[in-house]
This record gives structure tokens, sequence and C-alpha cells, in this order.
């Protein structure tokens, strides 16, 4: 099994604000999400396809359509 990406804590801090501000929702770890969404772009996998480690596949496509309308991911 390929190593999965992960982003360091520094890296995360510094896009932080670029993040969407929470709405009464638990979300899930933005760190594990852009991790997988970075991963999934880098490796040229389907979403479907992405481990599992990332969590529920849909969670990675969902942010990525929302972050990439608001140019935080492309």
């Amino acid at each position: 099994m390929a190593q999965l990406f992960g982003l360091s804590a520094e890296q995360v801090a510094g896009i932080r604000p670029l993040f969407p501000k929470e709405r009464g929702v638990k979300r899930v770890g933005d760190r594990k999400v852009l991790s997988g969404i970075i991963d999934v772009t880098r490796s040229d996998l389907s979403w479907m396809d992405a481990p599992a480690a990332y969590g529920p596949h849909k969670i990675p496509d969902n942010h990525f359509r929302r972050w990439s309308d608001k140019g935080i991911v492309t």
C-alpha cells in the first residue's frame, strides 16, 4: 500500500485563515480532508478510489468543490 500524504501542523496553521468558519455542525478535520484532496489530485485517482484513511470519499470531494469555488484549492 502506498504511503498516505499528510500536511504538517505548521502547513495547516499557515492556511487555516482560508478555511470556512464552522456553522454549528462539527466539521471533519480540515487537515485530514485537505491531505486527502492533495493526495487524490496528485495521484490522479478518482474520489471513489481515495484511501479510507481520509474519510468517506464524498467528504474530500465536496470540500474540494466548495474550496475550489472560493479559491482555496485549484
